[in-house]
């Protein structure tokens, strides 16, 4: 399912471009699903689009919309950039894939890069990136690090990426830390700094040492360095916002694949495919660890990340057969998920406290 682009694209961020001098310059939008702030999923997204200024400097004009809801004001955003002449848009946001495909129909000129959505068209590709693997490695510190064997998850909505990051970080911790378990909060919402925090506050007042989070902010990395706790850091390296609480951050690389794309459309070469990429590609990477994580955990975690790189270690193999937390069986022994299956994951594996419907 994820070829058609991956190898363009690979090859691209190289970028061996064109010359820019006969290129007319080119509006690129962006489409923000929270604030830009210094740190978190928009911002990792903004050093994009800055990466992509870098790149192809003046033969680019790049313009973006923070704080757009998921919906019909998605619609009217899209609108408006279409006519202010952007003829490439980034939807970073799964809440806008079917936005993207709405206001897709109506400028069939135009194209769309739907981030973390699945629906394409000719004038829409789609591309994510395998946080998971990621999540698998923060896991690892996770479970090293952790003194009561339980962590916390403060989770946006059970959609599979969600659902992939909570199993593979427990998968992670209990490959290390056998008695781990994991406590998730659902808050169906990627942005709300106030309920992050106090979901953050809630888990920590349940024995959770050490907390990781799959939404917009920094309220759960505020929260814990102000309970002294440990936290996974998402998105962005936050040690500067929590300096004392942070292990590990989980960050993701969308620079080369934004120029690659903005470097396609200038070239001509625009297709809509699939881009599916991780620790190999470039699009994840794990690291800027804490000052409290002992050398030989940071160089654990850094082999591990070189064994998925390699296609040595994925994430969701199981040398045991791997039962979710209601007991059936997920994964056969000796077996591992396909891109598929990994894709439409619905279930919580053993060892998380919560459910996919709550």
């Amino acid at each position: 399912m994820y070829k058609n682009l991956a190898a363009t694209f690979v090859a691209a961020c190289a970028f061996s471009l064109a010359p820019t001098s006969a290129i007319s310059q080119t509006k690129i939008g962006f489409l923000y699903v929270a604030p830009l702030t210094d740190a978190g999923w928009v911002h990792q997204h903004d050093l994009g689009r800055q990466a992509v200024e870098a790149a192809l400097g003046k033969s680019v004009q790049t313009t973006y919309v923070e704080n757009v809801a998921e919906g019909p004001d998605a619609e009217r955003v899209l609108r408006d950039l279409v006519r202010q002449g952007h003829r490439l848009i980034f939807t970073p946001s799964f809440g806008y894939m079917e936005p993207t495909i709405t206001v897709a129909k109506e400028f069939p000129e135009v194209k769309f890069e739907s981030i973390t959505g699945y629906k394409t068209a000719a004038n829409v590709a789609t591309a994510n990136a395998r946080y998971y693997e990621g999540r698998y490695l923060a896991g690892v510190a996770a479970g090293r690090m952790t003194r009561t064997n339980l962590a916390g998850y403060v989770a946006g909505f059970p959609i599979p990426e969600v659902l992939q990051g909570i199993n593979a970080f427990t998968l992670g911790m209990r490959s290390v830390n056998p008695r781990a378990e994991v406590r998730v909060v659902w808050l169906d919402t990627w942005f709300d700094p106030t309920r992050e925090r106090d979901a953050a506050m809630t888990l920590f007042n349940q024995k959770v040492d050490v907390i990781a989070f799959h939404t917009a902010s920094t309220a759960v990395m505020v929260a814990a360095q102000e309970r002294g706790k440990l936290a996974v850091a998402y998105h962005s390296d936050m040690r500067k916002i929590a300096p004392d609480a942070q292990i590990i951050a989980v960050t993701h690389q969308w620079g080369n694949y934004y120029t690659a794309r903005a470097s396609a459309l200038q070239s001509g070469t625009w297709q809509s495919g699939n881009v599916w990429g991780g620790v190999k590609e470039g699009m994840i990477r794990v690291g800027d660890f804490g000052s409290k994580v002992p050398k030989a955990v940071q160089a654990e975690v850094l082999a591990r990340q070189r064994d998925i790189a390699s296609g040595k270690l994925l994430p969701f193999q199981a040398r045991e057969a791997v039962l979710d937390n209601e007991g059936h069986e997920v994964i056969a022994r000796g077996q591992s998920l396909s891109d598929a299956q990994i894709l439409g994951m619905n279930y919580l594996v053993a060892g998380v406290q919560g459910k996919v419907a709550h």
